[in-house]
């Protein structure tokens, strides 16, 4: 993959860009299994999953700098202005379509980039999340609601430069101080959900839902979860950390046994996603907003963790010893946590181990571990 901004010097958030990328991912999967050595065998680590090494990204989060008249879309730079990145390499096709098309009626409607030195203006961020199935969603996060008629006004021509929009909305975020979004969001469409569609899964994205960036790769991890549930053919499943319900749907659809399916989530709104999924797909599964961290009901043959990058930590670890499922399937982006919780669960081994290459020109990773009692 080529860039433009990167060979320019204007943008360095691809920093393995230029390793060829059998190469990127060889090193990336041997740092992973180092990390881990001490819980997984050589043997036991399945061939990495790998999609296209460009053109996968589903999410373009835009920093908007720059004037009211030639607003920027694109990062910060060192002194925090406006470099406007027209185009990346990363985005699918169609995103970067949605983008190009996007934009221009964005800079329109006359909202002023909100400027971090001097504290002044509304608009921070442009966030614009694209479907397998050519749907869009944009967010604008704003620093007050004050300039929420200007996006209302806007609406028809968003809708009309971009067929496929589904969602839009106005995240409030007031504080000054490096977080991207805000507590408050308001939708401003009749649809509230972005569908994303994974083999025979679909999931609902509501504005501040949590999903990987990859889809390809994404609906590979679903797979191989599917394909482990089904070898064990658990008659209970207890996913935490469930989000939209990924893992807990793909449980309930395995082949086997019907199965009592639980899921755990602290956002409310993944929960209600969750539920949409469920209820359409016409399977039952129970899911809960919850902090899984506070769970002592782990009366389940098999749970499923996709814990943040944080990991599990050392009283769910104790809390899943003590219960004692047959099995765990581990999902995880942070290798380290991982090495740590893994020793934290003296009564499990791993059995099967992959590596998926989920963010391809930079060190970040997905693996996956499958885990039964001693």
């Amino acid at each position: 993959m080529n860039c433009p901004h990167f060979d320019a010097g204007e943008c360095g958030s691809c920093t393995l860009m230029g390793v060829p990328y059998a190469t990127q991912v060889d090193e990336l999967a041997a740092e992973v299994a180092d990390r881990l050595a001490d819980h997984v065998t050589h043997e036991q680590w399945s061939t990495p999953l790998v999609g296209p090494a460009s053109g996968f990204r589903n999410k373009a989060k835009l920093a908007v700098g720059g004037t009211k008249e030639a607003p920027t879309f694109g990062i910060l730079d060192a002194d925090l202005r406006g470099v406007p990145l027209p185009e990346c390499g990363l985005y699918t096709p169609a995103l970067a379509d949605a983008l190009d098309s996007l934009l221009p009626v964005v800079a329109e409607l006359g909202l002023a980039p909100f400027d971090v030195p001097a504290r002044q203006g509304e608009l921070k961020h442009l966030i614009v999340t694209g479907s397998p199935d050519g749907e869009v969603m944009v967010r604008f996060v704003l620093r007050s609601p004050g300039q929420l008629p200007r996006v209302r006004r806007g609406l028809d021509d968003l809708h009309a430069a971009v067929p496929g929009l589904r969602v839009v909305s106005v995240n409030i975020q007031p504080e000054h101080k490096a977080v991207l979004e805000g507590e408050e969001e308001i939708v401003l469409t009749e649809h509230e959900t972005l569908p994303m569609r994974l083999d025979d899964i679909t999931l609902h994205l509501r504005p501040r839902s949590f999903f990987q960036t990859n889809t390809f790769v994404a609906t590979g991890l679903y797979r191989q979860a599917r394909g482990w549930i089904t070898e064990i053919d658990p008659a209970s499943v207890l996913d935490l950390y469930c989000g939209v319900g990924g893992f807990a749907l793909t449980a309930a659809l395995a082949p086997g046994r019907d199965r009592r399916v639980h899921g755990v989530e602290v956002s409310a709104d993944a929960v209600a996603s969750a539920r949409r999924s469920a209820s359409e797909l016409g399977v039952d599964v129970d899911f809960e907003a919850a902090d899984a961290r506070g769970l002592s009901a782990l009366d389940h043959e098999l749970v499923v963790l996709n814990p943040p990058r944080r990991g599990v930590g050392s009283d769910l670890c104790a809390a899943i010893e003590s219960a004692a499922p047959d099995h765990l399937v581990y999902s995880s982006c942070n290798a380290v946590s991982l090495a740590r919780d893994l020793s934290e669960l003296p009564g499990y081994r791993v059995t099967r181990a992959r590596f998926f290459d989920m963010f391809p020109q930079t060190r970040h990773h997905e693996v996956m571990v499958l885990l039964e009692r001693t």
